[in-house]
């Protein structure tokens, strides 16, 4: 989130984000060069804030088309009492809000918004993001690369909008958050299964909306399922950074404080008209989870109901892939598997690492083994996450095993 604070902050001066984010990465490189000889300052934060900010002053000066530009922002400036740090954990960065809902501007088509807001907002890879749409790398970059030239050719203005302009954004706004605290919660690639940081970034912006817009009630359904989501965080990898699967998670180590949240909200989303929203129908589905007292006392006749019901209002291949994990739990593994293949040919899918892994388990309890080896390494194949990666073969030598 501090690269977005940065990314923000320039674009408030530049009212560009691509060259905002220019500006940031020349901040970023300067501190590479800096601080090895001179020490890292005591708010690292401030100091990379600051620099950037003076480049974009500087190079506001020096065109003369901004010379506008610049007397009202020296203005705006002189004004303001400016902490480059939020007061607390718990505040909402007014200009990191901005940003979001600049780079979600219907002037973009949904693809673009959610690319660019994933780039410069939850700080994500270009692989990652892909991963997120389940879409090629070059597809993604082209969409950034568009997304800035568009909005800087739009002239779109670095602002919280307010009434129908608003209500057209949000919910690009909370594709893009509820995507951020996805790659947090699991990682695409690298060494660990989760990126804390972006999970709390996500849930930072989304009390941040719900105290902005109380009356939205799909903003207050995405708060309660990061919430309750989040609660789950410490369980989810054993002491050594291996995952643990939902079936094995020590529940005692779920946060009984953000479970409590994530209720609240969810109560709120309904009150506000919101039961049958998709975000609000997920966390319906997280809170089913976080009330069973033990993984045997989980209600999956109504999950898989919720899941029919999400998939009516918000289809898509990983809903149903998900409907058919809560349909094996209700109706039997038999069940599940046929919906599974329905989705072999499903788009976007064929590179997705959780349909073979979905299909291996079902498989497995199955006692079709030899079919669920080939399927768990199927899937390891297909995960740049190692920690995945080394569960998913796990999964494969306990399926040969048992075939011998």
């Amino acid at each position: 989130m501090e690269s977005a604070r940065i990314i923000a902050t320039v674009t408030r001066i530049v009212r560009d984000v691509g060259i905002a984010e220019e500006i940031a990465q020349d901040a970023l490189v300067a501190a590479l060069e800096q601080w090895p000889q001179a020490g890292v300052p005591d708010r690292p934060g401030a100091w990379l804030t600051a620099t950037a900010r003076h480049r974009a002053v500087d190079l506001v000066r020096r065109r003369e088309t901004y010379a506008r530009k610049l007397a009202e922002v020296g203005r705006t400036l002189a004004e303001e009492s400016y902490d480059p740090e939020p007061a607390g954990p718990g505040d909402i960065d007014d200009d990191v809000l901005r940003l979001v809902f600049t780079t979600c501007h219907p002037v973009l088509s949904a693809e673009a918004r959610a690319a660019l807001t994933l780039r410069l907002v939850g700080g994500l890879r270009t692989d990652e993001i892909a991963r997120a749409f389940l879409v090629p790398e070059a597809t993604v970059a082209a969409r950034i690369t568009r997304a800035k030239r568009t909005l800087a050719k739009a002239g779109v203005e670095f602002e919280v909008p307010y009434g129908e302009e608003r209500a057209a954004r949000l919910g690009s706004v909370l594709e893009v958050i509820y995507l951020i605290f996805n790659e947090g919660y699991a990682a695409t690639a690298g060494d660990d299964l989760l990126r804390p940081g972006l999970c709390e970034d996500a849930l930072r912006l989304a009390r941040g909306l719900a105290a902005l817009m109380p009356a939205e009630s799909e903003v207050h359904g995405l708060a309660a399922l990061l919430e309750i989501q989040a609660s789950r965080t410490a369980a989810r990898t054993g002491p050594d950074g291996a995952p643990v699967l939902l079936a094995d998670q020590n529940r005692r180590r779920w946060n009984r404080l953000l479970i409590r949240r994530g209720y609240a909200a969810l109560e709120r989303a309904v009150e506000t008209g919101g039961a049958s929203g998709p975000y609000a129908l997920q966390a319906a589905i997280a809170a089913c989870h976080a009330r069973a007292p033990a993984y045997a006392d989980t209600d999956w006749a109504t999950i898989a109901a919720l899941y029919a019901r999400l998939a009516a209002v918000a289809p898509s291949p990983v809903v149903e892939l998900n409907r058919a994990v809560a349909v094996s739990m209700a109706e039997g593994p038999e069940a599940g598997l046929a919906l599974v293949d329905a989705l072999a040919t499903a788009p976007g899918l064929d590179r997705y690492h959780l349909l073979p892994s979905v299909r291996g388990d079902l498989l497995a309890r199955l006692g079709r083994t030899a079919e669920a080896r080939a399927e768990f390494e199927r899937a390891a194949e297909l995960t740049r996450n190692e920690r995945e990666r080394e569960l998913l073969l796990a999964r494969a030598r306990d399926a040969r095993d048992q075939e011998e």
